[in-house]
């Protein structure tokens, strides 16, 4: 049983000038709209309001997302109001209960017939990211008493969260919530292959960690030899769906082939420190070659920062080890959530350090008309739901596309101009095709022809972004 006594103090640890009374008002009227109700498997409904908030309160979110959390289904489930809402907390608290409620008009029914619900979700994250991490603190929670539901509406819930709100997650960098929509959801969607990993997961790992607390005291033995002091170390454990993403790849007789399965991490105060420290276990391990990831220099996609490398440890057994600051770790975890912070007064102010432009840039060409039903699918599935590769510049400078783009997407990217001006291009000082796929660590050159007054049209058969084919079709139209 959850208690708003637990949520209040773990609120008033990180951030400490809360308002209390505020917060105690948000539970109390939300437990007063709520009341006489049950959820389906026999507990009072406000269970649901104080988990949500629970998991807002884990990514440390400002008192108005926790206050927003408890009051998110009074509109919808009770006789209470937005109205009411806004005259007792104001039009931030109003304006995120109103936002969350606007993403739960349509059930899903694949992404096909879906899109106008996935509009309205990425137009909240443009307009205002916390409302949807209020949703996905819903969905972990309704997730949690699945088990009461008929089977179909099971899958039909879980599919949801595996297929939209996961990838969104991880879209925003939010390692967390995207870690517990992906784990809570696998074992309705594929409960089998959930039971085959679970069990083969539990009989390895234990016997990992402990022979990993072995390697922890000759690790942090070693890096106090060579004058490093971490803030901690610990052995974390792979997530659950992860591990059944990679076995599809090397099947079940490839699990020892996954390092990290059980992977050791370290956190240090400095970027100079994480280098010092991924030199120091390289002096007393071998590492195996082409195993080495540093994603400080080159982060993902999703901004994600640390140093990885797996090597030999002690009687030959393979580790991963994984080096960042305490910055990248929050991130890693929270993601764009990490960039609120609090002032002087208490309040909270959102730091602009996580860039959105892809979603701005993914939402104008449905918003502009530019784009029909399917083009604005099409473009939903490789901005968003496709894995993306980074590329270079020659100057150095990371390119994030989705997989399969092509060196029209890349000068497209880069600016209009470059893209209605591109004559060639050269990947990894080859000369290259511009139907040609990109690759992770690709270096690309675009070669651009000054009088060119027009894109080619045959360029709409292989540009994948929404960025290229929205601007390739506004350049034809405008010489026509």
């Amino acid at each position: 049983m959850i208690r708003f006594s637990d949520i209040a103090s773990a609120v008033k640890r990180y951030n400490p000038k809360v308002d209390i009374d505020l917060l105690q008002l948000g539970y109390d009227f939300a437990q007063e709209a709520h009341k006489g109700q049950l959820r389906r498997n026999g507990e009072e409904y406000i269970q649901h309001c104080l988990g949500v908030a629970q998991y807002l309160a884990k990514i440390k979110m400002d008192e108005t997302t926790i206050i927003a959390g408890l009051l998110h289904d009074v509109p919808d489930e009770t006789d209470g109001t937005l109205l009411e809402i806004q005259k007792n907390f104001g039009d931030d608290v109003a304006f995120l209960v109103e936002g969350v409620s606007r993403l739960g008009k349509i059930k899903y029914r694949g992404l096909s017939r879906y899109v106008e619900n996935l509009r309205k979700m990425f137009v909240s994250v443009t307009h205002d990211i916390r409302i949807i991490l209020i949703k996905f603190a819903d969905r972990i929670n309704n997730l949690e008493t699945l088990d009461v539901l008929e089977p179909v509406k099971q899958l039909r819930i879980a599919r949801e969260v595996l297929e939209v709100y996961a990838p969104i997650a991880d879209r925003l960098g939010i390692g967390y919530f995207k870690g517990e929509l992906e784990d809570r959801a696998f074992k309705y969607v594929y409960p089998e292959e959930y039971a085959s990993v679970y069990a083969l997961v539990e009989q390895k790992i234990h016997v990992r960690e402990k022979y990993l607390e072995g390697i922890k005291r000759i690790l942090q033995r070693s890096l106090k030899q060579e004058g490093i002091t971490p803030l901690y170390v610990e052995s974390r454990v792979k997530r659950l769906y992860s591990t059944y993403r990679k076995i599809l790849k090397k099947g079940f007789m490839g699990i020892d082939e996954i390092y990290d399965l059980v992977a050791m991490r370290i956190i240090v105060e400095s970027i100079a420190d994480c280098y010092v420290t991924l030199g120091i276990i390289h002096k007393y391990w071998k590492p195996l070659p082409a195993r080495i990831k540093d994603y400080i220099a080159q982060p993902k996609p999703n901004n994600y920062r640390s140093l990885h490398t797996t090597v030999f440890c002690e009687k030959g057994e393979i580790v991963e080890f994984q080096i960042r600051t305490l910055d990248m770790q929050r991130e890693a975890e929270f993601g764009i959530a990490a960039h609120w912070n609090y002032d002087e007064s208490g309040k909270s102010s959102r730091r602009v350090t996580k860039n959105l432009d892809w979603l701005q840039e993914f939402f104008s060409g449905r918003a502009t008309g530019a784009l029909t039903h399917e083009e604005y699918l099409q473009s939903l599935k490789l901005d968003v739901f496709q894995n993306r590769i980074f590329v270079f510049t020659p100057k150095g400078d990371v390119i994030n596309l989705p997989e399969n783009a092509t060196p029209v997407d890349f000068a497209y990217h880069i600016h209009s101009d470059i893209g209605r001006r591109c004559a060639g291009a050269r990947v990894n000082d080859i000369m290259t095709p511009l139907e040609t796929m990109l690759k992770s660590g690709d270096v690309v050159e675009i070669i651009t022809e000054k009088n060119r007054k027009k894109p080619s049209v045959d360029w709409l058969k292989f540009a994948k972004t929404n960025l290229a084919r929205t601007r390739i079709k506004a350049q034809l139209r405008a010489q026509k």
